[in-house]
């Protein structure tokens, strides 16, 4: 079979499958994203829509995957930045491609009104899509807890934040995500300030509440946090809602005794959205479109949540989740509860450089 002839053909598939026809000889598509963040069989499905094989990488910190962007040629063509503050970021560094959305026929699919939620770090959603979306809370081993703590607020902040209530959670492992960008808004918010301050005197608090809590902290973590939770190595982490629903998932499947839950406190958690994007130097866009596209397909979607246990937003999707996932409040948080989300923004260079100092002196301190 002559090469135009199979040229044709895959094209047609393409065409057929809904994704962007691209050649035999293109490049493999290099997907850049989240540790845990991708379906079973997402590569896999992609690879048999399009024909196109992918290489994937993995980080663990939303700084990594700036570094990576900003500082040298990534090689990717398909990154998976958060859409505040990094999202942003990189489109006034000029480091992601305004997308051509007449490539990704699958947008329609999108939740209109969860995209202009985004629209606040993307104006006109130009440079990203919705990929998914969770909080930021506790993830918890309530039996440990309360066998060192009958009355602890398994509701609330305080849990991590006071100091005299850490102090005794400690022998059984309290956990910090190592990324001031996570951090410090959530204590922020919890003082009753504005979570995207940068005055030096609400910086000065934030440090205070964490230099208190400093010496019980069991370890800074960056992708550990399921498997410490799902084996019982820590029994209070602040994390990301799936890790937190993962471990649980984990320690079901384990058989063990360790039971896991996630917490929204009752004073309101950070809502954040993870974006796809496609990078300035992307040198395979035409892949990546195709797999953007191809990710946003509800069944495609479905799969996604339903291994990584967060939400996403293809309504479509919902039917095909499963219940475990759809139905759990921790994943799709009623309206009470969402009420008292807060999101966040861009702040100043020197704002960054500011939380940056107090994350080291955080970090460093015996």
């Amino acid at each position: 079979m002559t090469k135009p002839i199979v040229a044709c053909l895959l094209g047609l598939f393409a065409l057929v499958s809904g994704a962007d026809p691209v050649a035999a000889e293109a490049p493999k598509v290099a997907i850049y994203n989240w540790n845990d963040y991708i379906g079973a069989d997402t590569l896999e499905t992609f690879t048999k829509a399009t024909g196109l094989e992918t290489t994937y990488d993995v980080y663990d910190s939303l700084e990594t995957l700036e570094q990576k962007l900003l500082v040298e040629h990534s090689g990717y063509d398909v990154v998976v930045p958060t859409a505040e503050p990094t999202l942003s970021r990189l489109i006034q560094a000029q480091a992601l491609q305004k997308l051509d959305k007449s490539r990704i026929p699958n947008l329609k699919a999108l939740d209109p009104a969860l995209m202009r939620l985004v629209s606040g770090a993307d104006p006109g959603n130009a440079y990203g899509v919705i990929y998914q979306w969770g909080t930021i809370g506790l993830g918890v081993n309530p039996d440990q807890i309360k066998a060192l703590l009958p009355d602890a607020p398994l509701d609330s902040w305080d849990l991590l934040f006071k100091p005299e209530i850490a102090a005794k959670l400690a022998p059984c492992g309290i956990t910090l995500l190592d990324s001031e960008i996570d951090v410090i808004p959530t204590v922020l918010h919890t003082l009753g300030l504005d979570p995207n301050s940068e005055k030096p005197e609400d910086l000065e608090r934030v440090e205070a509440v964490l230099m208190a809590l400093r010496p019980y902290i069991k370890a800074f973590v960056a992708d550990q946090t399921i498997d410490m939770l799902a084996r019982g190595e820590a029994c209070l982490a602040f994390s990301y809602s799936g890790d937190a629903l993962q471990a649980r998932e984990r320690a079901q499947a384990a058989g063990g005794t360790h039971h896991v839950a996630y917490i929204i406190p009752k004073e309101g958690a950070e809502v954040w959205f993870d974006t796809l994007a496609i990078p300035a130097d992307a040198p395979n866009p035409a892949g990546a479109y195709a797999f953007i596209n191809h990710v946003l397909r509800p069944e495609v979607m479905a799969g996604i949540s339903n291994t990584v246990h967060y939400a996403n937003a293809v309504p479509q999707s919902l039917p095909m989740l499963a219940p475990a996932v759809r139905d759990d409040p921790a994943v799709y948080p009623p309206a009470e509860i969402s009420a008292k989300f807060f999101t966040v923004t861009a702040i100043s260079a020197e704002g960054e450089a500011a939380r940056a100092r107090l994350w080291a002196r955080i970090r460093t301190k015996p």
